[in-house]
């Protein structure tokens, strides 16, 4: 029997947490508390609206943030594939949290416009602008963070504000607290722009229910961060394969073997931003069991030295003369 593997203490364990959630929960959490302010003292709904957003956000990559950390946890006998789903978990918790938080918003944004406020004017008004300003450069920096990091977990390379796009093409193969991230802080941005329009116009027109309108746009983006989160989270949960290149990249490694043939069978399922891969890899044929085993365990290890493959099984079989694995074949994981 293996021996219990060794025990990670909290100071790496928090080390290894995602570095975007814990600069999007400190960073909101300022923000929220300077837009709440300027809420409470103009009266202002859009502004209480995006208040809410950012608190959500806060308490949102708290949540997080402690999910990543539990799921870089290192696999025990008693959960042998490891924690990587816990994230999943933790990140529906956040989406909860926004939609009550969405239906708050909508609901005010509602009141708003059947019973319209004015907007504060002089050092209220300014207070706002300081505070949305604020709010578009604090999270204008961790979305850009994000996107940077959503790259490097995909291993794409760019050059310049090439990383920009990049990141809304690939945000799908990020871990979930990045993705999430990413999701929250690109609505922050938008709200923090519609709140700031909502204040200019208010103040200086008299059209009032600009504000309740502009409000519950921010609650409705809040609502569908919360589904595309939830509907992602959902799917991590119940198991999920690996994405087309992934695929591609494990049978790279298998067939470059000199004594693998084909590979019979492969099955890639994602656990939070890591990889299981389950094959059925043909051998070259005369070959005794004792080299057979040898094989299994080199590609084995040429697996694992993948820094986002955490587990492998693999089963051998003689080559049987018939292709199986064709580039077709990976029409399963797109």
């Amino acid at each position: 029997m293996e021996p219990e593997p060794e025990r990670e203490n909290l100071v790496q364990l928090l080390k290894k947490g995602n570095k975007s959630s814990a600069l999007a929960m400190v960073g909101n959490a300022f923000i929220a508390i300077a837009k709440g302010t300027g809420a409470a003292m103009s009266g202002s709904g859009a502004m209480f609206a995006s208040a809410m957003h950012s608190l959500a956000d806060s308490v949102n990559q708290g949540f997080v943030f402690a999910g990543s950390i539990l799921a870089e946890k290192k696999p025990t006998r008693q959960f042998p594939t490891g924690f990587g789903r816990v994230i999943n978990i933790f990140c529906m918790i956040a989406v909860i949290v926004v939609t009550i938080m969405a239906y708050e918003t909508v609901r005010e944004g509602w009141h708003l416009i059947q019973h319209p406020v004015q907007a504060g004017a002089g050092s209220a008004f300014w207070i706002n602008i300081a505070a949305l300003l604020l709010n578009l450069a604090v999270d204008g920096a961790i979305l850009l963070k994000a996107m940077k990091e959503i790259n490097k977990e995909a291993r794409v390379e760019t050059t310049g504000f090439g990383f920009i796009p990049a990141a809304f093409k690939h945000v799908g193969r990020s871990a979930p607290p990045t993705r999430l991230v990413f999701y929250e802080d690109l609505v922050a941005v938008t709200g923090a722009l519609l709140a700031m329009i909502a204040v200019i116009v208010t103040s200086q027109t008299s059209f009032e229910a600009l504000d309740g309108v502009v409000t519950i746009l921010i609650g409705l983006l809040m609502v569908g961060v919360a589904f595309r989160v939830g509907y992602d989270n959902m799917v991590g949960l119940i198991g999920v394969s690996a994405p087309r290149d992934v695929a591609e990249r494990v049978a790279l490694i298998i067939l470059s073997d000199k004594d693998v043939t084909d590979i019979n069978d492969l099955r890639i399922t994602q656990e939070g931003r890591y990889y299981h891969v389950d094959a059925m890899i043909e051998l070259r044929r005369g070959l005794s069991l004792a080299d057979a085993d040898d094989i299994k365990f080199r590609v084995q290890d040429q697996l694992i030295a993948d820094p986002d493959i955490t587990d492998v099984v693999l089963g051998i079989i003689e080559d049987n003369g018939v292709k199986d694995w064709t580039p077709n074949v990976l029409n399963e994981f797109s």
